[in-house]
């Protein structure tokens, strides 16, 4: 049964310099038409009960009210949420009368994307919003009861200091969120921030400064109330992302819109990524194109582990027994024993999980159960 469901809007209204994901300005784009193609998706799903709802981009909250409504309201006609709607936004778009719009049809959670609350370093970035917007976005959510919201955070970014880590702290304790995502600043290709360092003009920490930072993190956040869960989120009791633990626990979930991936019946597939494309395809043919990948036991194996690894918990042992008929030790034994060894892995109450050296050279451990 697949529970989860993934919607994506590709517009923003400034495209930030380290951003990867498939997005184009929404200047001049044809939204409405993406939006009559993207509701077509989601109608064709037989489902009608969702326990998580993603609305991520792109910018979602770049739509306008109307276009919000438009696609809200079928989106709560066709399937009922039991437990987590979220809501990716930005604080300068994230005005009331969008609010009151995504709280009428039923969004329970927004995952507001601050960055950093250092202004200088929001330019640096490319963001659209300033220090001000952070407030207003969060005092119109409060006035409204929409409390439940994570603090989407970056670290590791070119300039930032020790200090600007203890100012996001400070806020954070300040504003009491429910739940913080911290990500470490990937320097992708064909962004502003890879070309720029490329060049020469500009550089960002080192291993052993990046690894300090994140460790400071780590225990001043669980100090303020805040303990980690997964190797970049951390939450309150019982406000941990539902949503993302589909993922993390390589559970099936349906992936709409302009080129995002799905998992569904053992197959990933990944929709078509050009707006025009994917517009025109369900034009002219009623469903998406998109590339699938099947996979076979060991491939869904292989992605067990490694993303159940994210989380602190690691990958539990009956669970995975059971799941693949197999015992995780009649297919990882050597590997997890050599990990373990290296005081990258611990097995703990029933579960295999990253230790504090692990975490450092995640990637490395993951890449493991690829070979």
């Amino acid at each position: 049964m697949v529970e989860s469901l993934y919607i994506h809007i590709p517009f923003c209204n400034r495209i930030c310099t380290y951003c990867d994901f498939n997005k184009v300005l929404i200047k001049n784009q044809p939204v409405d038409d993406y939006l009559d193609a993207l509701i077509r998706e989601i109608e064709m799903i037989g489902e009608d009960r969702m326990k998580t709802i993603f609305v991520g981009g792109g910018t979602p909250t770049a739509l306008t009210e109307a276009q919000l409504a438009r696609l809200l309201e079928v989106v709560t006609a066709k399937f009922t949420v039991t437990d987590e709607f979220t809501f990716e936004a930005n604080p300068d778009e994230l005005t009331p009368g969008k609010l009151d719009v995504l709280k009428s049809y039923g969004v329970n959670r927004i995952s507001l994307g601050v960055q950093t609350f250092n202004e200088d370093l929001l330019k640096v970035l490319g963001r659209s919003h300033g220090y001000d917007d952070i407030f207003n976005a969060i005092n119109h959510m409060e006035k409204i009861g929409l409390d439940n919201y994570s603090l989407d955070l970056m670290y590791n970014l070119p300039g930032e200091t020790m200090e600007d880590i203890e100012d996001s702290l400070r806020h954070i304790e300040r504003l009491k969120p429910k739940h913080i995502s911290w990500y470490s600043l990937i320097i992708e290709p064909h962004t502003v921030f890879y070309n720029q360092i490329r060049k020469g003009r500009m550089q960002v920490d080192d291993d052993s400064a990046e690894g300090e930072k994140y460790f400071h993190i780590i225990e001043a956040l669980a100090e303020r109330g805040y303990p980690q869960y997964e190797i970049s989120n951390f939450s309150t009791p019982q406000y941990e992302s539902a949503h993302n633990k589909t993922y993390w626990l390589n559970a099936p979930y349906y992936g709409t819109g302009a080129g995002s991936h799905g998992y569904v019946g053992g197959t990933r597939y990944y929709n078509i990524k050009p707006v025009n494309h994917y517009i025109q395809s369900m034009k002219e043919t009623g469903s998406v194109v998109k590339e699938t990948l099947p996979l076979d036991e060991k491939a869904q194996m292989e992605e067990e582990m490694f993303l159940g690894l994210r989380m602190n918990r690691g990958v539990e042992i009956a669970r995975f027994d059971r799941k693949f008929s197999r015992p995780m030790g009649d297919v990882y034994g050597s590997m997890l024993e050599q990990e373990i060894g290296k005081g990258h892995l611990q097995e703990r109450d029933g579960f295999i999980s990253l230790t504090e050296k692990g975490r450092l050279v995640g990637n490395t451990v993951f890449m493991e159960f690829l070979l």
